[in-house]
């Protein structure tokens, strides 16, 4: 069971009761009158084979309130799309699936690019912004809530308390980020967040002469979460990186936006565990070295625009003050982990550690040295300004992708 202690500046909602999923689906079904739900499931096609996601779809098709759920697929060539297809036709409610990989999307993406619009590279953060493209596209919903699809230990429980916050009429909040616990095999998991994001948040509060942002940033309890919520209304100025600066890039757009008081973190489950990424030490474009990269160049690149001036000399006390800190850290861990009779291997801890130090100095070296390169994607207001028939075009390749798909399984049927 959670405490009630409310840390930070951002509102924390706990489990402070363990209420029942079906208490919490009634009310959401009422405040879907006035509130229309939606989910967005960023996706690739090789976790159909998994039983994670198997899983989350048996769970999600018990969900009452959900009005649309919106379906990135990446990664699928045309024979894997139409399976994909059959798969999610599981779904009761209206579910819509976008072929990134499809020749219909790719045309649109084309058209951006012409535009110089182009999303970059294909990634997670692209595939979420199509998605969130398409849901305005829709017009249907008010809510929105997004969640990945390597869950291994969800239950439909976490998408009630997820979506909660910003579908309750008589809440003010506008975006709800998802934490919780992550534990799994009697270990202590959430290495990238423990190891690398609280102490380089902590390193950088010293050389930022604790920027107010960074407080805000250290208010939340598990910043790398990839369940959020938020009023479809934020979707539109909304400017997110494509690359694992993700999650730290949307707590950053919430912050340039809106005032702290409409936003919330609500804790979404007892335990999580999900697909573990390898350290990928010899390889920095894989595993946690490529994604402690990403974050810490979305860090520099942010405090930069508040004014925050990095030089190399800078750059280098980053790493050693990083360094320091996430050693005290992993002594912290380790009690936790002892008291609780879970399993810290130390020499591990470190290695992890000794692996994003080096890569702080290289993000900040790529950081310096790459200024022509934009942090973001644009935003969904700057594109439809230029790209007048981009939603029309997107719902029409999603519809002709299905219309396809329907007459290739009547052919196949005869």
């Amino acid at each position: 069971m959670s405490d009630f202690f409310q840390n930070g500046i951002i509102t924390t909602l706990h489990n402070l009761s363990n209420r029942p999923v079906d208490d919490l689906e009634q009310e959401l079904s009422a405040f879907a009158q006035q509130r229309p739900m939606s989910l967005v499931l960023p996706c690739l096609y090789s976790e159909l084979a998994q039983p994670a996601l198997a899983k989350i779809v048996a769970e999600l098709a018990e969900v009452p309130y959900l009005k649309e759920i919106v379906i990135g697929l990446d990664q699928a060539t045309e024979s894997e799309y139409h399976h994909a297809l059959e798969y999610f036709s599981a779904l009761p409610q209206r579910h819509h699936v976008l072929w990134n990989d499809g020749p219909r999307m790719k045309a649109i993406q084309t058209k951006l690019g012409l535009e110089g619009l182009e999303p970059g590279a294909r990634g997670k953060g692209c595939n979420v912004w199509y998605c969130f493209g398409y849901v305005q596209a829709l017009g249907t919903t008010e809510a929105v809530a997004l969640h990945d699809c390597d869950i291994t230990t969800y239950d439909r429980s976490l998408l009630a308390r997820l979506i909660y916050p910003v579908a309750n009429p008589q809440f003010s909040y506008e975006f709800c980020k998802g934490y919780y616990a992550r534990l799994g095999n009697e270990k202590l998991n959430g290495r990238v967040s423990r190891l690398l994001v609280s102490p380089l948040i902590r390193t950088m509060k010293q050389l930022a002469d604790g920027h107010p942002y960074l407080d805000y940033l250290d208010s939340f309890r598990y910043p790398l979460a990839g369940e959020f919520a938020m009023r479809v209304d934020v979707l539109t100025d909304l400017r997110i990186p494509s690359d694992w600066g993700l999650e730290v890039g949307l707590l950053s757009e919430m912050y340039r936006n809106y005032s702290t008081n409409r936003l919330c973190q609500v804790e979404i489950a007892d335990n999580y565990d999900h697909k573990h990424q390898d350290l990928s030490a010899e390889d920095a474009s894989r595993g946690l070295s490529r994604m402690s990269l990403d974050i810490a160049k979305a860090l520099f690149k942010k405090l930069a625009t508040y004014g925050v001036v990095f030089d190399m000399g800078a750059i280098r006390t980053a790493k050693a003050c990083y360094y320091r800190i996430a050693l005290d850290l992993i002594e912290s861990y380790a009690n936790d982990a002892a008291i609780n009779g879970l399993q810290l291997d130390r020499h591990a801890e470190e290695q992890a550690v000794e692996l994003f130090a080096s890569n702080i100095l290289k993000a900040g070296e790529a950081y310096l040295g790459g200024g022509d390169e934009s942090p973001f994607i644009p935003s969904w207001h700057r594109v439809t300004s230029v790209y007048k028939d981009v939603f029309p075009e997107m719902l029409s390749a999603v519809a002709q992708d299905r219309a396809d798909h329907e007459s290739h399984a009547s052919r196949a049927v005869a």
